[in-house]
């Protein structure tokens, strides 16, 4: 009989990609979760749902039993769960729990991730934001909170974590497999933040105030920038009603400088140019280089709330809503020496890259051609705002337990973008301005600063020389909403060989996205090809400020610092943004929608058995993910063979026609996790699932612009609605290692997955756009449709491997006596890929690897807690990785150098309800450093950000 069993097993464990058991658990489990302890309340808001970390019944009650032997507190406490949820869970996970986020909180929730295995960020502005794991950048990573997808305040798939305050979340775990009951769209991974439940709280009332001043040491060297900051929660949990009612609250509030100085070399655009007109020299140039202080303020206000009401022991019925605004008003004032090629300068004694790029030199200008050295004034504004709410419902009775929620999210942002150029010129204020012949000298350095001065330095602080030459206002607006509905049914099969529960269930979400552009630009940059009725404009004296520079950038030349809209003002201007369809028509073409729909159903099988005398848990599931998705554009067709179109200033064309065009697929997803019990404290996982992730969904704009040569029709767009997501079949094998008491864990573990394909962008010649569902104009020269001729998309390249090799030790109470609160925990990730992408950014081109992939990543933390005093120093290390967080005109695919950023926490409880705590992030100021191509001489940016330190109190009843 054993042997029949053993069998089965075996034959269940082959047979897992291909059979049908499944249920939706996205939200998370039947009863996982256990009372907080002191610690945790402090943070732990509120929220209706438990725990994601198992589905398995007996799982669930190891789990259970585990947790509730915990009896240290602080930091170490939410080590010692992490481990038990990792250990009991039925998938490969890590997981951070509520001392680790709020009793010595980082400061967001991307910084608590990245000290989990395989993960890591991506600093923007300084702070931890997009989070990568496994080597692959957060378009492949699905995010839910309390079991709800959430929508991006991106623009596109990815996740901007420092929109979500580390105070009001109690719980993260980041799924490394899936399992049928798992929402579909983590190729990467998942990552499900949680809040917590009112009614699991250990006391009837509980109330948490926590404050903190900050100091931001960058500030000194921007003039004008604000060093002080601060941060307030405040947490309240209460229960009524006989232990039946439940209410959280939650606010969180932010408010902090946001201060940079920047040295940027800029791009080549991939072509040779002859260097000066003595010489026959080529090379590859790039297009000029920027100085930029950076200075503005960041304002987050999270509000969370939760009503959770539990009439019997079977029913529980909760409503929560969770809501961030962050306010992110950033400015960037310098100069910007610019367009070095395309035959707009001369450049003597060249220095030249081991690709044969200018990388340093003179550079000289007539005045008569698009070069010089501008004095800039930026605004990178950006508001955003999240909302996540719904209904939840959970009904267990007996062997039978089923969840329903529905819920609806939101998100939008706000990024006013608007560039503002000065010039020097002869005859300003007459008739006829003059661009100034100017000169500059510059040499790049490779990951530190470089080094730039010009001829002339006082023509640039000069009111009389220096006009604004051109204001320009480009706006990104996004809107971002998913509306869901799910259900699952869940059957425990008690004493059955095999399974020990079944489940099923589906999922519904309608998912909609809209962009905005609009533009306003007064003048031209450099005046060399004038507007009428637009001059450069003269500056005055109260409109702008002579600035200097300090600390790293000491010795760069001095620069006014711009009030463009009062410069305009003065004159008489108002800029006003809208859509415009004659000559900035990409307004036009680059806004519309997207509309996804999903529809899935799934079922899956819980598995607790026998096999070689061992225990086997797991499951084996199956899930069918049905995918619309369409988008409504505008294309340029010309000729007036489109509709009336009359844009924000009046101006009407019919050269554009509305378009509609997408797809409908059915993918099948089958998926199987095995957990083999050799002992009690060591276990082998192996998992196998085919899983997949929608496209970015701002390449799937229907919008395209055209334009007619040799009697061919060409489209342009870079997007596209055909797009197919994102495919994947993948492997996990870990073995892991458990100490007594939960004490401690050592993992090591490989992974394999096989992507089908990679979103790039191409042209295609002799494009067949009727086959396409393109409308092609009408020639007037012969009365028939303009014959095919180029199309400038997006598609889906070839994929490739990422395989890698993931290990991490924890360990606490390792020492006696007052050394016992002494703890420690490392991980390190090795991560390949086959996978290069072409690129000329750095002059000639070259191949490099795949966005988002370190080939390291490690992370590790020395930690001290005896329930009265804490203390943690960790450090956090990636090796070089690819982005296009880097933003010109368009994104640009960079390299990030390696860095590693070192944080510092400490906290003191004077009393049981009073405590005080310390912080300082990014110990060694750590730059953001940014290089062209594989080749670190081509300098992208260096971007020093400062440290921040924290000092506040923490008062709770």
């Amino acid at each position: 009989m054993i042997l029949k069993r053993n069998l089965l097993v075996m034959a269940l464990a082959s047979a897992g990609l291909t059979m049908a058991f499944g249920v939706q658990a996205a939200t998370g489990d039947t009863g996982a979760q256990t009372t907080p302890d002191a610690s945790q309340q402090s943070n732990a808001v509120s929220n209706s749902s438990t725990s994601q970390a198992t589905t398995n019944p007996k799982s669930q009650a190891q789990l259970a039993k585990s947790l509730s032997t915990v009896t240290v507190t602080g930091f170490s406490s939410s080590v010692e769960k992490s481990i038990d949820y990792q250990r009991y869970a039925d998938t490969i996970q890590s997981v951070v729990t509520a001392a680790d986020i709020g009793g010595l909180p980082d400061q967001s929730i991307a910084d608590s991730l990245t000290h989990l295995p395989g993960v890591s960020a991506e600093r923007i502005a300084g702070q931890a934001s997009q989070i990568n794991i496994r080597g692959l950048s957060g378009d492949f990573i699905l995010t839910t909170l309390d079991g709800r997808e959430q929508p991006s305040t991106s623009g596109t798939n990815y996740i901007q974590f420092d929109q979500y305050p580390s105070e009001l979340i109690n719980m993260a775990t980041v799924y490394k497999t899936s399992q049928a009951s798992l929402i579909t769209g983590g190729v990467a991974g998942t990552i499900a933040l949680q809040t917590a439940n009112p009614l699991e709280n250990s006391k009837d009332q509980s109330l948490n105030i926590d404050t903190r001043g900050s100091y931001d040491g960058q500030a000194h060297d921007v003039p004008g920038a604000n060093a002080v900051g601060y941060r307030l929660s405040v947490a309240y949990q209460g229960k009524f009603l006989d232990n039946t009612l439940g209410i959280g609250l939650g606010f969180a509030d932010m408010y902090q400088p946001h201060v940079s100085e920047q040295f940027v070399g800029e791009a080549s655009d991939g072509s040779l140019y002859t260097l000066n007109k003595n010489s026959s020299q080529q090379a590859y140039v790039p297009e000029g280089v920027q100085l930029q202080q950076n200075g503005g303020e960041e304002r987050r206000r999270g509000y969370l709330g939760t009503v959770v009401w539990k009439p019997t022991e079977e029913l529980q019925l909760t409503a929560d809503t969770f809501f961030s605004k962050f306010d992110n008003s950033s400015f960037g004032y310098g100069f910007r020496s610019q367009n070095y090629y395309g035959n707009n300068a001369q450049i003597t004694n060249p220095v030249l890259s081991s690709l044969g790029t200018v990388t340093g030199g003179t550079v000289n200008g007539s005045g008569t051609t698009q070069f010089s050295n501008e004095t800039t004034a930026d605004n990178y504004t950006d508001n955003t705002s999240v909302f996540s709410g719904g209904l939840n419902l959970k009904w267990n009775h007996g062997n039978w337990h089923v969840e329903s929620d529905v819920s609806l999210s939101h998100a939008s942002s706000n990024e006013i973008n608007v560039d503002t150029t000065a010039d020097p010129y002869t005859g300003l204020g007459t008739s006829n301005p003059q661009l100034m012949a100017q000169s500059a000298n510059f040499q790049l350095k490779g990951r530190s600063v470089g080094d730039f001065s010009v001829a002339n330095p006082g023509i640039y602080t000069n009111l009389n020389d220096m006009g604004l030459s051109r204001y320009g206002v480009y706006p990104y607006i996004y809107h971002d909403k998913d509306k869901a509905f799910r259900t699952a049914v869940q059957y425990d099969l008690p004493n059955n060989p095999v399974f020990s529960a079944i489940e099923a269930g589906f999922y519904l979400n309608n998912h909609t996205y809209n962009a905005d552009r609009e533009v306003y630009v007064y003048g031209s940059e450099w005046n060399t090809s004038p507007v009428a009725g637009e001059p450069p404009l003269t500056i005055p004296a109260g409109d702008a400020q002579v600035t200097c520079w300090k600390g790293k950038f000491s010795g760069f030349p001095c620069f006014l610092t711009l009030n463009g809209p009062a410069i305009l003002a003065s004159h008489g201007i108002t800029a006003n943004p809208v859509k415009n369809i004659t000559d900035q028509s990409w307004s036009e073409i680059q806004s519309g929608s997207v509309n996804e729909k999903t529809r899935d159903v799934f079922v899956m099988g819980d598995i607790d058995s026998q096999l070689f005398g061992h225990e086997l848990t797991g499951n084996v599931g199956m899930r069918v993910s049905r995918q619309s998705q369409y988008s409504y554009g505008l294309q340029q067709v010309g000729n007036g063979e489109g509709v009336l179109i009359v844009d924000g200033n009046g101006n009407s064309s019919m050269d554009y026609a509305p378009i509609k065009s997408g797809k409908t697929y059915t993918d099948y997803l089958p998926s199987t996790n095995l957990i083999y019990h050799w002992t009690d404290q060591d276990q082998m996982r192996f998992a196998a699932s085919k899983v997949l992730s929608r496209p970015p969904i701002n390449t799937m704009l229907a919008g395209a612009g055209s334009w007619v040569s040799n009697g061919q029709y060409n489209v342009w767009g870079g997007t596209s609605p055909l797009l197919n997501p994102l495919r994947a079949t993948q492997y996990d094998l870990d073995y892991e290692h458990y100490f007594d008491d939960s004490t401690g864990a050592v993992t090591a573990g490989v992974f394999f997955k096989k992507i089908n394909s990679f979103i790039q962008n191409v042209t295609y010649n002799n494009f067949d756009f009727a086959a396409a569902g393109i409308k092609v104009p009408t020639n007037p020269a012969t009365g028939q449709p303009y014959a095919n001729g180029q199309y400038q998309t997006s598609y889906n390249a070839k994929g490739g491997d990422v395989r890698g090799v993931e290990a991490s030790f924890t360990k606490t109470h390792f020492l006696p006596g007052i050394w016992s609160g002494l703890g420690f925990d490392a991980n390190l990730a090795l991560t390949n890929t086959n996978v290069h992408n072409p690129t000329n950014l750095a002059g000639p081109t070259t191949y490099i690897g795949l966005p988002g992939l370190s080939k390291r990543v490690a992370s590790a933390a020395l930690f001290y807690d005896n329930g009265t005093f804490s203390a943690r120093l960790s450090a956090n290390y990636r090796s070089s990785f690819l982005s296009n967080t880097q933003i010109a005109v368009t994104n640009q695919l960079v390299t990030f150098a390696a860095e590693t950023v070192y944080d510092f926490q400490a906290s003191y409880n004077i009393t049981s309800q009073l405590s005080v705590v310390y912080q300082m992030l990014n110990l060694s100021n750590q730059p953001t450093k940014t290089y062209f191509g594989g080749n670190p001489q081509q300098t992208g940016t260096i971007q020093y950000f400062g440290r921040t330190s924290y000092f506040g109190v923490n008062f709770k009843l």
